[in-house]
């Protein structure tokens, strides 16, 4: 479990969180193996005896105070009273795991027949209104997930146009079964795949069907024109509909493996490859709202295409979570397909949502062996405490929030990357006293399950194969961290991790523009920095009148005086410059955006770094690193006189030989050089498969590479008078600067 907190020193009162100008939080990754230094957690037993506090419920830690008989808890001071049981416990020669580290994993009780209930399941849905290169890269996909999946999974094959189908792989022939869909939107007919073909024909285990599954996969075809015109006819407006059911589809294989949840599953994974907009049957989307129309009523649609157009998918995910099923959502397409309202079915569940523009490039098998191969856990409650000074407010990430409790959030699934943030406020005006000796404490409660496979060998004479299941197992991870409070605001700016504050920057323009617009995201990030700015100016006495002038002020927009706010001014240009703050006009696609939000809104701090400002080296050789960091933009290249650039912009990576690099270089660098491995290192830690470019300047294209140069004014030759060079930025900071402080 990863914490990063914006400044490691807390504001010491409400006053001294306003005069800092910065976001008060933490970044959370509970499933990670290591906390944020690397280190593992101590593991233990018997979770469920571990004491908690009378009066705020908190775990005990290493940082509570002991005594023969009770303890004080550590984040509200109440004194507790120590069971016999745990006196017991708390004496043996062998410290246990909670008075060893404040970082714990422990052990959960489980029933026998709830460890062994369970057998991974996971349901393919592919897209049939389609073309045959989506087919194509979809299988290649699949094959690639077989691959991935452990022996004792389960597997299903279900397609989805005007019609449902579902796969019957035991047996020698695979066998498909269809069953129409309603053409209506507002049909209410529900459909029983139950009854069409048992779940237990349907799911078939992947290590003795494999093959039968590959062959079943082979057979898959796109609908003809005849067969959607024939069957779907003509949509209101005398508009041809596709024949895309994509939420008839969804809402019954949730209800069919809903059935199940529980006996045969603790968690279903459904693949649901799309390629369009779903524009038949109950879920359909109207396309139409994204175009010319907006210019000709006067909408903006930077606003508009933000927000859903049906709360079908918001409500179908709630049916998902209820079901026990993650859905994640691979739309490989260039159209207007309405991530806005598709989103919240993959992400509410647990699951991703990908999109790719093209077959071409794709990255889907890569991204869907990847994804299957990391460990996960799964029906999982995330709880942060604090101590009784300050408290939450905010909490953002993909999870459903309690309906009960506060500060309470539910995660169906759960992957060694996934990260949540929450931002904190003061439960009272005199916030942490400077006349005690305590101290702010902060603890996070991650319970989840995993699924551990378990071999069991035959009692059959005749047979040696063995026979593998899957058995649950409830853990407990607790982490306790205490933080110092800082005595001036200049204590506040030498903590800061400019890292996190980009991540909770982030998840409030995602909330701005969302509620209100891009524009309005935009306009709050801008903000911000100004008055930033202004208060690191005013805390630091660095305003100065040149000589003695009034009109003639110094404003340091840098931050030269504090290395750790330095990055910041960088970070937020980037990110006003990113497709996700970018205006509609400047061609950026909505459905683009959507994918952005939920890809920066899952990422931890230094993932979402890189992809908002990409990281520049550069190399004398393959084999030999010139300088490690450069700026991002075209004097960069002429200055260092490297003949050889790497950029990581997290998605993307893209080795760029100058024009006048040395011919005798090898293009593309070869396989066993310094640059490769770098190449190949990030490649295997990154949650998502990154593109790999390589161009060579003169020769190659080179737009791809040079429309990273963000800190040149207008790049890309769009012309756009928003477009500015840094240099240019930080002018306008400052002239924003002096406007606030008259």
């Amino acid at each position: 479990m990863a914490v990063r907190a914006t400044m490691t020193r807390f504001p010491s009162d409400p006053d001294a969180q306003d005069a800092s100008g910065l976001p008060w939080g933490v970044t959370v990754t509970p499933f990670s193996g290591q906390d944020e230094n690397g280190s593992a957690p101590a593991y233990g037993s018997d979770g469920h005896l571990l004491p908690r506090c009378e009066n705020c419920w908190a775990y005990y830690n290493t940082y509570c105070e002991q005594e023969q008989w009770a303890w004080t808890c550590s984040l509200c001071g109440t004194l507790n009273g120590l069971t016999s049981e745990t006196i017991a416990r708390y004496s043996l020669p062998r410290p246990c795991a909670e008075n060893m580290s404040s970082f714990v994993d422990l052990e959960l009780p489980c029933s026998e027949e709830e460890a062994m209930q369970a057998r991974p399941v996971y349901v393919a849905a592919v897209d049939l209104s389609s073309s045959e290169e989506f087919l194509e890269l979809t299988k290649s996909a699949l094959l690639a997930a077989l691959e991935a999946l452990g022996p004792g999974s389960l597997f299903g094959l279900a397609t989805f146009s005007h019609k449902i189908g579902l796969y019957d792989v035991q047996g020698p022939i695979p066998v498909v079964k269809n069953i129409f869909v309603h053409p209506e939107s507002d049909s209410t007919s529900s459909i029983e795949l139950e009854d069409v073909m048992p779940l237990f024909s349907f799911l078939a285990p992947v290590e003795t069907c494999k093959e039968r599954i590959a062959s079943a996969l082979e057979t898959l075809k796109p609908t003809t024109s005849w067969e959607r015109s024939t069957a779907v006819g003509q949509g209101s407006e005398g508009v041809l509909l596709g024949g895309r059911g994509f939420g008839v589809a969804m809402e019954a294989l949730c209800n069919y493996l809903g059935s199940e949840y529980g006996n045969t599953f603790a968690l279903a994974r459904v693949f649901a490859f799309l390629s369009g907009p779903p524009d038949y049957g109950a879920g359909q989307l109207d396309t139409r709202r994204y175009g010319e129309q907006y210019a000709s009523k006067g909408e903006d649609a930077d606003r508009a295409l933000l927000p859903e157009q049906t709360p079908f998918y918001k409500d179908l995910a709630a049916v998902a979570v209820q079901a026990g099923v993650c859905v994640d959502i691979f739309a490989v397409t260039n159209e207007y397909t309405d991530l806005a309202s598709l989103k919240f079915l993959s992400i509410e569940s647990g699951g991703s949502l990908f999109l790719y523009s093209n077959t071409d490039d794709s990255t889907l098998p890569q991204d869907m062996y990847r994804m299957l191969s990391r460990p996960y856990a799964f029906n999982c409650i995330l709880r942060l405490r604090t101590s009784s000074e300050f408290k939450p407010g905010h909490s953002f990430g993909h999870f459903f929030p309690d309906p009960q409790y506060e500060n309470v959030q539910h995660i169906i699934c759960c992957d060694s990357y996934a990260t949540y943030a929450y931002d904190f406020d003061f439960a009272n005006t005199s916030g942490f006293s400077r006349h005690t000796s305590e101290l702010p404490m902060l603890q996070i409660a991650f319970q989840y399950t995993v699924a551990v496979p378990v071999e069991e060998f035959s009692t059959s004479e005749s047979s040696s194969a063995s026979r593998i299941k899957h058995s649950l197992k409830r853990r407990l991870r607790i982490r306790t961290l205490q933080f110092g409070t800082a005595h001036n605001i200049n204590e506040i700016f030498d903590t800061v991790d400019p890292e996190v504050v980009l991540s909770i920057l982030v998840h409030k323009v995602i909330l701005a523009s969302l509620e209100k617009g891009v524009r309005e995201g935009r306009a709050l990030l801008h903000d911000w920095l100004v008055l930033l700015t202004a208060q690191y100016n005013d805390a630091c006495k660095l305003v100065q009148h040149e000589h003695g002038s009034s009109t003639n002020v110094h404003i340091d927009v840098a931050f030269s005086q504090c290395p750790q706010l330095q990055p910041l001014p960088r970070l937020v240009f980037a990110l006003l410059r990113n497709p996700l703050l970018r205006f509609h006009e400047e061609g950026v696609h909505p459905d683009y955006r959507i994918y952005l939000q939920c890809l920066f809104s899952a990422l931890e701090p230094s993932s979402l770094h890189r992809a908002v400002y990409p990281l520049l080296t550069s190399f004398a050789t393959p084999d030999k690193q010139a300088y490690p960091r450069h700026s991002l933009s075209r004097a960069a290249l002429i200055t260092s006189g490297s003949p050889i650039f790497f950029l990581d912009a997290f998605t993307t990576l893209v080795v760029f030989y100058s024009s006048t690099a040395d011919p005798s270089l090898p293009f593309p660098p070869p396989h066993d050089c310094l640059l490769r491995t770098t190449i190949n290192k990030l490649k295997q830690e990154r949650s998502i498969t990154p593109k790999l470019m390589f161009i060579r300047g003169g020769q190659d294209d080179s737009t791809a590479f040079e429309n990273y140069l963000i800190e040149e004014q207008d790049v890309d030759g769009s012309g756009f008078t928003s477009i500015m060079g840094f240099v240019s930025f930080l002018e306008e900071v400052n002239h924003n600067v002096l406007e606030y402080m008259k």
